[in-house]
């Protein structure tokens, strides 16, 4: 299945909550256990090439998936707003209540996919959630953004990060020391921080997949 034909049969929702409203992309296979909520970085959205691309792999994984914008349009034209943390957790806990009222959904397991700042999002929102979230992968993230959580962090989290990414190699492989949660550390060799070399993000996605598979299938 490529991008495209992923997308056209993900279903339109909408998240609502208090004056918010945000626009979301949902597919469920067929006998989904677990959900992802994908939390993208900054200057991207639920339509991410990137992101579903992952998603898609998931989903024939047997994984439900759930894209969704973190801020209203009006929002994302502040800066300021792409980079708070507290801002970006709040909406993927948003998220994550709304698959817990959703009767195909609440019964599955949870974990986060983040990118770039929705990293720290999904480690500070995954502290914070009332609904146990199961398991994190972060890619070419930001997880020194959520420096006040990281040893609070109690879901099994892969940090993956681009070969030639540096800078950000060494603020991941800090963050990293600071987990106490089950956790693993890969590094694609070659990629750069969006992942865009052939074949790197083929390899996020299966390292992405086999975490989840193995985390949200587990008896909880």
């Amino acid at each position: 299945m490529n991008v495209e034909e992923f997308m056209a049969l993900q279903d339109e929702v909408f998240i609502r909550y208090d004056g918010v409203e945000l626009p979301g992309r949902l597919a469920v296979p067929e006998g989904a256990e677990g959900i992802v909520l994908f939390a993208h970085g900054s200057g991207s959205s639920r339509l991410s090439r990137r992101n579903n691309y992952v998603a898609s792999v998931l989903h024939e994984a047997g994984i439900a998936t759930l894209l969704f914008d973190l801020l209203m349009e009006p929002e994302a034209l502040d800066r300021r707003n792409v980079f708070d943390i507290d801002l970006l957790a709040s909406r993927l806990l948003l998220a994550t209540h709304w698959t817990s009222l959703q009767p195909a959904l609440k019964d599955m397991n949870a974990g986060y996919f983040g990118a770039s700042t929705g990293s720290a999002a999904a480690l500070k929102a995954s502290v914070l959630s009332p609904v146990p979230i199961r398991a994190i992968v972060s890619r070419g993230g930001r997880p020194d953004m959520a420096a006040d959580v990281l040893e609070r962090v109690t879901a099994p989290t892969l940090i993956i990060v681009g070969g030639n990414d540096y800078g950000v190699i060494e603020l991941n492989e800090e963050a990293y020391r600071r987990l106490r949660c089950e956790k693993a550390f890969e590094i694609v060799p070659g990629a750069t921080h969006l992942f865009e070399e052939p074949g790197t993000l083929e390899r996020v996605a299966e390292l992405a997949r086999d975490w989840f598979v193995r985390h949200l299938r587990a008896e909880s």
